[in-house]
């Protein structure tokens, strides 16, 4: 597919972004091999306090090379998001597993489609290019999200993405580390943006770079925002099977308690009456919390498709983002 094609005319302003930490063994070859194959985009590299000269590299090949202190790919995605300013985002981790030419098709079928966000599904080159361990994390974690919040993707922690500018203006970055990538694909799916995947090569690392990526303690960390997301982003559900639990567990205590008191007339198990009654409580208030985040939830997403709508389209030109004069 050719990226000309695709596109709607000069101008076009396309950032690649490559958040860092101690990758001086691939960086350089990863800004190369990314000015080869998008001649006319700018390479930012996003330097997370490295401590092997990964910035320098990163400088000689021809990057424009910046700082982000908070350590976590979070951040730096953070940082990455607010200070670069482009029609098209291509974000790419800096380990040069990833195939920079297929970047050219991602961005095509992103521009031809009218998608905000495509992600690159990893076909593995080689045994030893996806970890046994990573993949099946990546398949555990990539089904929890699809029973939570519907079907759109089959490689969820896929670091290599192509976004539209509206998609990254309206992303509120809240994460700190490795579960950027959940929350990228759950803002998606909330605002049922148009999505789409690109099958790519996954290459292994080069001799003498590493991993960052803790398979059990990272893993954990993912899991625990996937659940923290469905909670934020889907109360009702949330505290409504929370509420249920509550007073099933509460209707199972007061059974006995009410069997002996039709057959006796009497309570002689109080402190169980008095925490049945009080899990009964709890579950109603639970419920009612629910109702009452579930409300607060639906303004949180329109304030954020509003901002989605204020930026153009992928292929559009730039236009006001509102009536106040603000240029996107």
């Amino acid at each position: 597919m050719d990226l000309r094609l695709a596109t709607p005319g000069p101008g076009l302003r396309i950032a690649v972004l490559v958040p860092c930490y101690n990758e001086r063994a691939s960086i350089a070859k990863v800004v190369a091999d990314f000015r080869a194959a998008l001649p006319d985009a700018a390479v930012h590299v996003y330097d997370n306090n490295s401590t092997d000269g990964t910035a320098e590299a990163a400088r000689e090949a021809g990057a424009v090379v910046r700082r982000a202190t908070p350590q976590g790919k979070g951040h730096v995605v953070r940082r990455m998001f607010s200070d670069v300013d482009a029609d098209v985002y291509v974000l790419v981790d800096g380990d040069s597993t990833y195939d920079a030419p297929s970047a050219r098709d991602m961005i095509a079928r992103l521009l031809e489609e009218r998608l905000d966000m495509v992600v690159a599904v990893r076909v593995p080159e080689g045994a030893a290019a996806y970890r046994r361990g990573h993949r099946a994390g990546n398949r555990l974690l990539t089904g929890v999200v699809r029973q939570m919040f519907g079907t759109a993707f089959s490689d969820m922690l896929s670091g290599y993405r192509v976004f539209s500018r509206r998609f990254v203006k309206s992303f509120p970055v809240l994460s700190g580390g490795f579960e950027i990538e959940t929350e990228l694909t759950v803002h998606a799916l909330e605002l049922d943006m148009p999505v789409g995947e690109v099958p790519t090569p996954y290459y292994a690392r080069p001799e003498g770079s590493e991993s960052k990526l803790a398979t059990w303690r990272d893993g954990f960390r993912i899991l625990r925002t996937i659940a923290k997301l469905y909670r934020v982003e889907r109360p009702l559900p949330f505290f409504a099977g929370a509420g249920l639990s509550l007073a099933l567990l509460s209707v199972g205590l007061s059974v006995p308690v009410i069997v002996t008191f039709l057959e006796q007339g009497v309570v002689p198990r109080l402190p169980t009456a008095v925490l049945s009654t009080g899990l009964m409580i709890l579950a109603f208030l639970s419920f009612a919390c629910g109702l009452v985040l579930d409300t607060v939830t639906r303004g949180r997403r329109e304030i954020k498709l509003l901002a989605y709508l204020a930026q153009p389209a992928p292929g559009e030109p730039a236009r006001r983002a509102s009536a106040s004069g603000l240029e996107t």
